[in-house]
């Protein structure tokens, strides 16, 4: 399942520092607009301590966690909908991606120059918002253009839902709010949603980018972002990404650690960042473990065992008999799947059951 966040904001607000931090790829990190020009991707291990925790009961040869994609996007500007400075190129590479991590900055430092002279997270944020909002309510009249007639006829039930379903989407965008203040009703309306592939219905974490005395405490223009976003389906996070640099220079986990500590911080933000965007696509993690490898597998939250099954084969998912599913904190009790067994903590689940975040699970079927 390769899925990709994809981290926005003006220019010099510290994309591409985190984007160094959290991948081996190292996009350009300078101090002026424009300095990512493509869309670096890396793809990130998301920190799992219950594979480990496994392993030492299990003592596999292999040990695979989960990752998700990052993509650092080129800065965005004042006019990027009608095509300013990399405006084409921003909202091509950011309709692309399954959810948004919009970095604002959140600290003062006159050695590195804020795009529009000042800083103020919370017009910076309405400054893309206000962008990917007019490219939204470009794509969604054009449209209403395409299926009204149809609609208005009423012979065409589905011309018809899409245009209900669009002049809501036309209504709060020209509100100045973003198409995820809208929840669709029906699965119907989610599948025509989703069909429009507009901007701002994509999930969204705002992360609030902040210098180190601020990192465990936030400040004032935390503060203002927090308010900003009160009401929007929206997460928000405290990182100092400077911070995260020197972090990732360190040589050893104990040294890490160490400084972690000293900063009042029990994991760094890069852990904190990647976790968070593992919920915000909705994500949780199965298992399959034994002695050759134990391996986590991503899934959507809400995903059926045959489905599940399916990331690993699409055989598993279309000859699928049963799933044998262990609880991780079972596991661990135990301390091994025979041990289980006996003590009757394996379950037989068939095609209705809904997997849980830590499942163990070894698929049954038959092609």
């Amino acid at each position: 399942m390769s899925l990709q966040c994809g981290i926005v904001g003006l220019p010099n607000v510290g994309k591409s520092t985190l984007f160094n931090c959290l991948s081996n790829a190292k996009a350009q990190a300078a101090n002026f607009p424009f300095c990512t020009i493509e869309a670096n991707v890396g793809v990130i291990t998301v920190p799992d301590e219950r594979l480990n925790k496994l392993a030492q009961i299990i003592h596999p040869k292999l040990i695979i966690p989960t990752s998700i994609e990052i993509v650092d996007i080129a800065g965005l500007v004042k006019g990027a909908s009608k095509g300013e400075g990399l405006g084409n190129k921003f909202l091509a590479n950011i309709r692309q991606t399954d959810a948004i991590i919009h970095v604002l900055r959140c600290f003062d430092d006159d050695n590195i120059t804020h795009v529009d002279g000042s800083v103020n997270p919370v017009r910076d944020k309405e400054i893309i918002d206000y962008e990917l909002q007019l490219k939204d309510l470009e794509t969604v009249e054009s449209r209403i253009a395409k299926v009204q007639k149809q609609a208005q006829s009423g012979g065409d039930k589905e011309a018809k839902r899409q245009y209900e379903l669009l002049l809501k989407y036309q209504e709060v965008l020209k509100s100045g709010q973003s198409a995820r203040s809208i929840v669709p009703e029906s699965k119907d309306d989610q599948r025509i949603a989703h069909d429009l592939f507009l901007l701002t219905n994509k999930p969204i974490l705002y992360l609030c980018n902040v210098d180190e005395k601020s990192v465990s405490t936030g400040n004032r223009y935390v503060d203002a972002v927090r308010e900003a976003i009160q009401g929007e389906a929206a997460e928000c996070l405290v990182v100092a990404a400077k911070m995260e640099a020197e972090i990732a220079e360190l040589e050893t986990y104990e040294e890490r650690q160490m400084f972690l500590e000293e900063a009042g911080l029990q994991e760094s933000g890069v852990v904190r960042l990647i976790k968070a965007a593992y919920q915000l696509l909705s994500l949780e993690t199965y298992i399959t473990a034994g002695e050759p490898e134990i391996h986590a597998w991503t899934y959507t939250k809400g995903t059926k065992a045959p489905q599940a099954a399916g990331i690993i084969h699409t055989d598993f998912e279309r000859g699928f008999i049963r799933a044998e599913v262990i609880k991780y904190v079972d596991y661990i009790q135990y301390g091994s799947e025979a041990a289980c067994r006996d003590a009757g903590k394996i379950a037989i689940e068939g095609k209705d059951y809904v997997v849980q975040d830590g499942d163990i699970m070894h698929f049954r079927f038959n092609v």
